[in-house]
């Protein structure tokens, strides 16, 4: 537990330093505090990041602009997922290293290039439906995997990696860089699919592999938009310190918890989150003829992407 309980210090030490100097009050973001309780302990269970849970709800529940939600969901998982990040290291759950370091290289690239290119130019409902499209394809093709439950599956990738292998996993990290520069996450879900539909990889090894790399992406989003990039507002900063705290407990309890579960379980977890969310935000946005059918050319091309490529 040392290299967690470290953490939680500095981080506490931090979020008492930027609240004793700010102006606003933590109390009048409470939704934002409730909304993590949940989130962040589906952080540290699955391969969504807090940032999955966040973003539908303050951007379809509490009317925040996208930008904003991404820009919390970015600083909130900094505190979240790098803390159920240091519980998975300490603890030594198994990961798949390799899947962490090859997309993080490709994911940082994606981040700053979607973040200066592709964010600024998407229109906000376009942005929503979107997101809860692509995660509704994500858990049809996991679900199409796991429908053989009989087969064998692998806890890491092969020995040795082909460079086809490693370009894969750099390439992935770039579209999960675009992705997660949109939404605030989303290399971690992508990632995940990766290993379970392209590789055969275990979800008990894939989940916790997810965490770690989302944790790089969402420090490197959090320095891009509060220094350089200096897009980061109030109404984000407010939500941050009322829900910091609660996120250092809830991820690290979520990844805990997940490492106790069996893996079928962990897909069915995923498979729920997914479906409310997409349900969820057709309802808040509107059951109109064209959502209808931006949600549902999204889902099948990407779906079949995915299930194409599967090993």
């Amino acid at each position: 537990m040392r290299y967690y309980l470290i953490f939680v210090v500095c981080a506490l030490a931090l979020w008492l330093v930027l609240l004793l100097t700010s102006s606003v009050s933590p109390l009048d973001a409470w939704p934002a505090a409730l909304t993590m309780v949940f989130g962040s302990f589906i952080a540290g269970a699955s391969a969504e990041g807090g940032g999955a849970v966040a973003f539908p709800v303050f951007t379809l529940l509490l009317k925040i602009p996208p930008d904003a939600a991404r820009n919390f969901s970015f600083a909130i998982q900094s505190f979240g997922m790098v803390s159920a990040s240091m519980l998975i290291i300490g603890r030594r759950i198994p990961v798949e290293l390799r899947a962490v370091f090859y997309p993080a290289i490709g994911g940082v690239v994606g981040l700053i290039a979607g973040t200066y290119s592709l964010a600024p130019h998407v229109d906000p409902t376009l942005t929503k439906l979107l997101f809860v499209s692509i995660w509704l394809a994500f858990g049809i093709a996991l679900w199409q995997a796991n429908r053989r439950t009989s087969t064998p599956l692998a806890q890491q990738l092969p020995d040795v990696l082909q460079r086809r292998d490693i370009l894969n996993l750099v390439m992935i990290g770039v579209v999960g860089g675009f992705v997660t520069s949109l939404f605030g996450n989303g290399i971690d879900l992508l990632t995940f699919c990766m290993l379970r539909l392209w590789y055969g990889v275990d979800e008990k090894v894939a989940t916790p592999t997810s965490v770690l790399l989302m944790s790089i992406l969402t420090l490197a989003g959090t320095l891009l938009h509060t220094t350089v990039y200096n897009d980061f507002g109030q109404t984000e900063f407010t939500a941050w310190l009322a829900a910091a705290p609660v996120v250092l407990v809830f991820a690290p309890l979520g990844a805990y918890v997940i490492s106790k579960w069996p893996r079928i379980a962990i897909a069915r977890l995923l498979y729920t989150i997914i479906v409310v969310q997409f349900l969820g935000a057709l309802y808040v946005l509107g059951l109109t003829l064209e959502h209808v059918l931006i949600a549902g050319v999204t889902v099948v091309l990407t779906s079949g992407l995915l299930l194409a490529q599967k090993r």
